[in-house]
């Protein structure tokens, strides 16, 4: 359970740390000297705007969404700053309420990217938005406002500061929503998107101090920019469908081994004959089957994904020796194995599934079977590309001497 969580607390340790960074900024820093003043008024801007920038490189409509909102409200804040009076309480109420209530519209719709046709309606939205907060602004200085809102914002739920119970509510909503969007798959835009959220609701709980305010918004925008680094790290690195670590993942591994490691090859049997005769769904299912219980090969293998159906184990301080019995134990792990194939008409109810897995069983059970070649350096020093070659030269004596073994 360990080796599963530790992905995710890596990915949340860089939220925590600039959380915390600027939380001591805050409490321990000195006042900036009058040369760089300029830090604590445009820091939030420079961060807020090139995630922005970074939203659109990457077509991500969640992480826009949530970054044009801090940006709007950080520049609501600093316009309300201006005004005082009710004027500067109004748009302080309207911006805590307005942009959880734009995080959780996108946490809870589909991530549909930033070029969906769709998309003008969030721009629609935004604009009507900063019309409504300039609507509340004038409240009592213009005949076009009136007074209305001026007891309406006096309304226990609106009532503020700090953050009115509507806000909160509404952005526990949200955080939860992004909490739950983050959780399954633990990737890095949606566990910073979340920590995003929980920075601006620290900085919304203090608004009153404009340091506090700046320093939050400023550590919501580089919690985003520095999850969009490790997103790009994690689509360069790791492979989409399976979850393992790709070949260029594996091609920085092999530069730092030492004299002694081992390189297995491993590929499904007949995999073409599964797709031809099943769909490429059932092919995802078998890959991602293989991937699954080559991660768990034990004697601190470590398994990627190195191309179409086949796939590499690396053992980086092992002997062949040591190394065969875990790769044998893996090759038989996945023949004992039998997948259930998930068709059209299979119930998607589990107690319902149960039923027709039993009445069916004979029609939905497929067995999986792979080839694994392995090798180790015969010389040292002998360069890891050709234990590759000799580890996948291994792997085709596997599959000409009858597949579901392991040859060396």
């Amino acid at each position: 359970m360990a080796a599963q969580n530790s992905p995710a607390a890596r990915l949340v340790a860089a939220p925590a740390v600039i959380l915390l960074a600027a939380t001591l900024a805050v409490w321990l820093g000195p006042a900036l000297p009058a040369s760089l003043a300029g830090l604590r008024t445009l820091g939030p801007y420079v961060m807020l705007g090139v995630g922005v920038l970074f939203a659109l490189r990457f077509n991500r409509g969640r992480g826009l969404i949530l970054l044009a909102s801090l940006l709007a409200a950080h520049a609501g804040y600093d316009y309300a700053q201006s005004l005082g009076g009710f004027a500067a309480k109004a748009v302080y109420t309207a911006l805590v309420v307005l942009v959880p209530v734009n995080a959780l519209a996108a946490m809870a719709l589909p991530e549909r990217g930033v070029l969906y046709y769709g998309s003008y309606r969030w721009l629609v939205l935004l604009g009507f938005e900063a019309l409504l907060v300039l609507w509340i602004a004038a409240a009592g200085r213009s005949e076009l406002s009136g007074l209305a809102w001026q007891g309406l914002l006096e309304h226990w739920l609106l009532r503020s500061p700090p953050t009115p119970l509507a806000g909160r509510l509404i952005f526990a909503a949200a955080f939860v929503f992004a909490a739950w969007r983050a959780w399954p798959k633990h990737t890095p835009l949606d566990i910073g998107l979340a920590a995003a959220l929980a920075a601006f609701f620290i900085a919304a709980e203090w608004a009153g101090s404009r340091n506090v305010f700046g320093a939050f918004m400023t550590a919501a925008g580089a919690i985003v920019l520095v999850a969009f680094v490790q997103e790009s790290h994690r689509l360069a690195f790791r492979d989409e469908l399976t979850g393992l670590p790709g070949r260029r993942a594996l091609d920085e591994k092999l530069r730092a081994l030492g004299p002694h490691y081992v390189i297995a090859m491993a590929d499904v049997d007949h995999f073409k004959g599964f797709n031809d005769t099943h769909g490429h769904d059932i092919g995802d299912q078998v890959l991602k089957l293989v991937a699954a219980r080559l991660a768990e090969v034990g004697g601190g293998g470590e398994a990627f994904r190195y191309g179409g159906e086949e796939f590499s184990v690396l053992f980086g301080d092992k002997t062949l020796k040591e190394a065969l019995p875990y790769l044998e134990h893996t090759r038989g792990s996945i023949e004992r194995y039998r997948m259930a194939v998930r068709g059209d008409a299979r119930p998607r109810k589990e107690e319902a599934g149960i039923r027709h897995r039993s009445d069916r069983a004979a029609q939905e059970l497929l067995s999986v079977t792979i080839s694994i070649g392995a090798a180790e350096p015969e010389v040292e020093r002998q360069p890891p590309a050709q234990v590759l070659r000799a580890a996948d030269a291994a792997l085709y004596r596997a599959k000409n001497g009858g597949r579901n073994r392991v040859s060396t």
